[in-house]
Parts: C-alpha cells; sequence; structure tokens
C-alpha cells in the first residue's frame, strides 16, 4: 500500500551536490579550511571563504519597509513593473521583435519546472544536453517524462548535429519537441554558444516546425556573470527568425543575478512570433503559477527592479569586480590544466570548469581519490565539476596539477 500517486518515481533523492558539500564542511572541521579544497559549492564566494552578498542589492533590499516584505505581491504572475523590468534587462537591448510576456516565479528553477510541466504531456520525451545540472532530469522524472540527451560537444565546439539527431528521433514518435539550452556560461561546463551556432540552431528548429511545435527552454542562470556582458544577449536577436511554429521560454534567476540565492526570485520569459502563441501559453503558465507556488516574494522583485534601475552604476561596479575575481580564477584553473595536460571541457565563462572524464567509472574512482586528498568536488555525467566560482584564487592554484597527477595513479 503506498499514499503517493502510482505513476511516480518513489526512489529516494540523491543530491550528491549536498552529500558532498556535507562532507567537504566534515573535513574542515576535522583538519582545519586551510587543508580542504571545497569546489563543490555553486554560490559566489570570495577570498575570505564567504559567501558574497551584494551591498549594492541588500542594502537597498534592507531598507524597504517591513509591510512590502510581508505583503503578497500585486499578482501571482508578478508585479507589473518587475515584469516589465525583467524583459528590458534581458531582452530590451537585443532587437528583439517577437511578441512576449514574463511570468515571475521561484527563482530560475520555477521557470525551468514550470516549462516542463506544462509544455510536455506525461510520457512524452523532453530533449536535455548529456551534460547537464541534475535537476532537469529530476524534473522530468516528477512530471512523468522520458529523456533524450544529445552530446553536448564534438572537439572544442557545441554538438549541432548530435542535438539536430536527437530532435528527429523524437520526432518520429512525438507531436512536438521540448528541448533545453543551458547556455550562456553552461552549467556545469562554462561554455557559452557562438552566434554562428545559434543561427544554425534556430535555421533547423523552424526546419523540425514544419512538422511539429518547438519550445526551445534557454537556461540563462548565470548570464549576468558573463565574461563580455556587452554582448553575452546578442544570440537572443536570432530568435528574430523563428517561424510561427517555433517559440522560446527563457528561464532569468534573479537569485544568481542578485547574489540572493536563497531569496528564491526569477522569470519565464515567452517569446514567439504571434501575440496568439504567447498567449497560449501563458494562460496555462499563470494557472500553473496560481496552482504551484501562488506567490514569487513581493520584496525580491521590488528590490530587483529598483537594483538593476536606480542602483544600476552601483550594482554593475560591484559586480565587475565578481566577474574579474572569476576570471582571475577560472585562467589559473586552466592555464595550469593545459600546462600539466588535465583535459576538460570547452570552458568560455562561468562559475564552473569541468573536468572531461568520458568513462563514469573511472570518474567514480577519480572522485573518491580526490575526496582521499581533501579535494571535493562534484561528479556529473561524464566528468568532474570544479566550482572555480567558490574557490579562492590561492586554492585555485597548483590544483590542477594534484588533480592530474591523482587521476594518473586511477588508471
Amino acid at each position: 500500500m503506498s499514499f503517493v500517486k502510482q505513476n511516480v518515481n518513489k526512489a529516494p533523492i540523491e543530491d550528491t551536490v549536498f552529500a558532498i558539500v556535507k562532507k567537504a564542511k566534515e573535513a574542515k572541521a576535522a583538519i582545519g579550511a586551510e587543508q580542504v579544497v571545497d569546489a563543490t559549492i555553486g554560490s559566489l564566494y570570495n577570498e575570505e571563504g564567504n559567501i558574497v552578498a551584494f551591498d549594492s542589492v541588500f542594502t537597498p533590499y534592507n531598507e524597504i519597509a517591513k509591510e512590502t516584505k510581508a505583503a503578497y505581491a500585486a499578482s501571482f504572475v508578478g508585479n507589473d513593473s518587475f515584469r516589465k523590468q525583467v524583459y528590458e534587462w534581458i531582452v530590451g537591448g537585443t532587437g528583439s521583435t517577437l511578441a512576449h510576456s514574463v511570468i515571475a516565479t521561484p527563482g530560475g528553477t520555477g521557470a525551468v519546472a514550470i516549462t516542463m510541466q506544462e509544455i510536455l504531456d506525461e510520457g512524452e520525451t523532453v530533449i536535455l544536453p548529456e551534460i547537464a545540472w541534475g535537476s532537469y532530469r529530476l524534473m522530468a522524472t516528477m512530471d512523468n517524462l522520458k529523456v533524450k540527451t544529445y552530446s553536448l560537444f564534438e572537439g572544442d565546439h557545441f554538438n549541432v548535429e548530435s542535438l539536430k539527431e536527437a530532435c528527429r528521433e523524437v520526432m518520429k514518435t512525438q507531436k512536438k519537441l521540448l528541448l533545453v539550452i543551458n547556455d550562456p556560461c553552461h552549467n556545469p561546463t562554462g561554455y557559452s554558444m557562438s552566434m554562428e551556432e545559434w543561427q544554425e540552431i534556430v535555421a533547423f528548429l523552424n526546419e523540425c516546425g514544419k512538422e511539429v511545435p518547438v519550445v526551445l527552454l534557454n537556461d540563462i542562470a548565470y548570464i549576468d556573470f558573463s565574461y563580455d556582458l556587452e554582448h553575452c544577449r546578442n544570440y537572443i536577436k536570432t530568435f528574430n527568425d523563428f517561424s510561427e511554429n517555433v517559440m522560446a521560454v527563457i528561464a532569468f534567476s534573479c537569485s544568481k543575478a542578485l547574489t540572493s540565492y536563497g531569496l528564491r526570485c526569477g522569470a519565464a520569459i515567452l517569446l514567439a512570433q504571434t501575440k496568439e502563441a504567447v498567449r497560449d501559453v501563458e494562460i496555462v503558465f499563470e494557472k500553473a503559477a496560481r496552482a504551484t507556488w501562488s506567490n514569487v516574494p513581493n520584496a525580491a522583485m521590488e528590490n530587483f527592479t529598483y537594483v538593476t534601475t536606480t542602483n544600476y552604476d552601483a550594482y554593475m561596479k560591484e559586480k565587475a569586480m565578481y566577474v574579474e575575481l572569476l576570471k582571475k580564477r577560472s585562467d589559473i584553473f586552466t592555464e595550469e590544466a593545459d600546462a600539466c595536460g588535465l583535459d576538460y571541457y570547452p570552458y568560455k565563462e562561468g562559475f564552473f570548469v569541468t573536468v572531461r572524464i568520458e568513462d563514469n567509472a573511472l570518474r567514480d574512482v577519480f572522485h573518491e581519490s580526490l575526496m582521499k586528498q581533501h579535494i571535493y568536488t562534484v561528479k556529473v555525467n561524464k566528468g568532474i565539476r570544479v566550482a572555480v566560482c567558490s574557490l579562492s584564487s590561492e586554492k585555485c592554484r597548483g590544483l590542477a596539477k594534484r588533480m592530474k597527477e591523482i587521476l594518473d595513479t586511477c588508471k
């Protein structure tokens, strides 16, 4: 006898990230933090080992009236000022000509979850990158969806052909496509696609759109930590070429952009050629939002709008310091990895670098061996994720060489 619905996966959740974070904390307590390399945490940390909470974000947040913090948002789809500013922040300067709407969500996670939940029916297939944030697959499982993966890389560039092959395969048995592309600043590899790669994908999706409706779920959680902030949104203009049978849902994370990970706030940005197509999805998302979380924190939305308008200069200046620090750390790790021959997936920018271990059995042995040397990382499919976002520059130095030496003993 069971008290939950029949068609649900009842296997206990195994969150590899939090399990290893716990082990790293225990090691720090036992032997001292200076002896431990904790490359697990997917949040931005400063050089002193403390989580970064931007002054330009939290000073104004602390000044928000308690009544505003206590109040419900103006609507379960979000405050109008927030929805407008999210669109301007992400899409406004790209030259987009598409019809659009914005639905407030609890973090970028909420935007991804609501899309999987409402676009596909049970038993249908979502297309995911084979190296990806693990929660994509968990969400699919909880919605009783199947998963088809595409290979992320061919050499040092995005594997467009593998994505095409996956889409064609799903179209043989399914009358709709939902595919996830996490770009720019891919989690966990740090890859960002070129305009040419995006153009080729958009052209292909239009071809698919001649046979079935196509929804592109573009997860941009880390976009505001791109090393090329001036141009990192330019690719969105390629969406202007969508046919009427293709649309995009962009999953945006205020939590990441504002270093407010626990203050759950984000948005789903809907883009399509016609108002009718956008409204069709918007209606369902509105009802799902009301039925699932009801409200996104009012003060979080008000603060995002204030920080990215009135407090824009202070925010951008503070963030630029940390983007530079992130680049310094990733440069140290990748340059030393190149020097010692430690292979990693093509990295351009972002919070993580992923060491390439295509044999998952070897990856498991390597991961255990690293922990024995008090180096704590996160296993992903076909690799080991190194969170340079939370490692000090000092801890980054020499790490690649140590990892290569340990890896050589595992083979």
